[in-house]
């Protein structure tokens, strides 16, 4: 039995200070889970259960990648986001015990087609093609759980052209990793190789071709991404 064409590699994403790779199963994104965000999408940020939206898991690019421009879009936006990469499987599991499930943390950003995002709210349509298009997942390489511990708190910015466009803390998310983790896992089994982008903080903003973004999250490796 053969392929009737040549299968894509698997999607990965590299291991930092190694030559392994973390081969990507899915991408699970957390919406609005810091209030200060929430508020500029004109949301309220009571803490009401976390929900999620996807993205396929080719849409992950690496470190350094130049990205071409969207296809239908006229307001890509930027988010910067701490990643966290799922190590083992389980479902409906408890808070106290998510961490055990973590493999590590990376920077990761979820670019969004705004304008698509905003047309499809007003009809009450999915966010399909506003959040999972081509390259919309750049994530930079992943530190174990070994190396850096779990990360409870530290600073969360992006800069564009070296000015700066979001600052926050990882510790203002209204929903910490674990409650996430645990959260998911009631709705979908988590897999090894699942990366969970867990929110962005404020100052969320358009960008043009030719921008270079840097992000980053306290102990992790940067992430550079240009538009191209």
């Amino acid at each position: 039995m053969a392929y009737v064409f040549t299968a894509k590699e698997t999607p990965s994403v590299a291991v930092a200070g190694t030559t392994d790779l973390f081969p990507v199963h899915r991408i699970y994104c957390v919406g609005q889970n810091y209030a200060n965000h929430a508020r500029e999408m004109g949301a309220n940020p009571e803490r009401e259960a976390p929900f999620f939206f996807s993205k396929p898991a080719d849409a992950v690019c690496p470190e350094g990648s130049r990205l071409p421009f969207p296809l239908a879009t006229e307001n890509l936006h930027h988010e910067i986001e701490l990643v966290v990469a799922i190590g083992k499987k389980g479902t409906n599991i408890l808070a106290t015990e998510a961490l055990d499930y973590v493999f590590g943390y990376a920077v990761g950003l979820d670019l969004t087609r705004r304008d698509l995002q905003s047309d499809a709210k007003k009809k009450g349509r999915p966010w399909a093609t506003a959040k999972g298009f081509d390259n919309s997942a750049p994530c930079s390489p992943v530190h174990t759980v070994s190396e850096v511990g779990h990360l409870e708190r530290g600073s969360i910015t992006l800069s564009v052209n070296g000015e700066l466009r979001q600052q926050g803390d990882i510790s203002d998310m209204i929903w910490s990793v674990a409650e996430v983790v645990s959260s998911l896992s009631s709705f979908f089994e988590l897999c090894p190789g699942d990366l969970v982008y867990s929110g962005t903080p404020a100052g969320v903003g358009p960008l043009k071709k030719g921008d270079k973004m840097e992000g980053e999250v306290e102990n992790l490796a940067k992430l550079n991404i240009t538009v191209g």
